[in-house]
């Protein structure tokens, strides 16, 4: 099987192609593309390979310009955070549509559908609602217990303004400004919150939707975003994550 990965993060393309080698070794990756120009270009030069992964944001826009721009003919499997594109998705050769953060067992289950081609595709609005709806909500946490002394007390997502880890050390900090050390990292978090109302910022930082309260430009593409309540570091977004971040404030 020969692979193209749409994929502007190299850590991210780097992994998912490790998955994928994992999981068929015969696999042969063909490219490694980041751009929606690069990725035009690529098509319009190469014989089009068996099965293509591919992000939706990409360094330079949206991935479905390449698309509009070249005939693609094989099946594509889309990966990304956010499940708002999925109708646009299955308009263009797409056989599966995996949420981020990628997982190898979805990875798997997606190659058996490609493999299959048996399993039909949701042929209307509620099934495909269901279908995303139903991935997501399994994971999503709705409370977490912290320690208060020598009590235990269970905290709601909704009182959650955002998650910090410093030194090793994950932090639950809420709308009132209380701070609660949490036996999770914010990898693990990050699969089990709602991708709706929680966005990871960066590193240290997973934030809620209601904890935004001004973004403004920065350099280089980049976004600087004040929260409530405030923090003692300026937060910024990343130029890769800004247009992921936009798209998630207007969701």
């Amino acid at each position: 099987m020969k692979v193209v990965i749409v994929e502007d993060e190299q850590l991210a393309a780097d992994a998912l192609a490790a998955i994928v080698k994992r999981l068929r070794p015969q696999t042969e990756i063909l490219s490694k593309i980041g751009s929606v120009e690069e990725a035009v270009q690529w098509f319009n030069l190469h014989q089009a390979p068996d099965l293509v992964f591919c992000d939706i944001h990409l360094s330079d826009g949206s991935s479905f310009e390449i698309f509009r721009q070249v005939a693609i003919s094989c099946p594509v499997i889309f990966t990304t955070a956010y499940n708002q594109y999925a109708l646009e998705a299955f308009k263009v050769n797409s056989i599966d549509y995996i949420l981020k953060p990628i997982k190898a067992e979805d990875v798997a289950h997606a190659l058996k559908k490609y493999e299959s081609q048996q399993r039909p595709l949701p042929q209307d609005l509620s099934q495909l609602q269901h279908l995303l709806q139903s991935q997501q909500l399994k994971q999503a946490k709705s409370r977490f217990l912290v320690k208060l002394g020598q009590a235990i007390k269970t905290i709601p997502v909704e009182e959650v303004s955002y998650f910090w880890a410093e030194e090793g050390v994950v932090f639950l900090v809420t709308k009132q400004n209380k701070r609660f050390i949490i036996n999770y990292t914010l990898d693990q978090l990050e699969e089990q919150l709602d991708r709706a109302i929680f966005f990871r910022a960066n590193r240290q930082l997973i934030l809620h939707i209601d904890a935004v309260q001004e973004v403004r430009p920065y350099f280089k593409g980049r976004l600087s975003v004040l929260l409530h309540p405030a923090t003692e570091k300026d937060i910024i977004i990343s130029s890769s994550k800004a247009p992921d971040f936009k798209d998630w404030l207007n969701m």
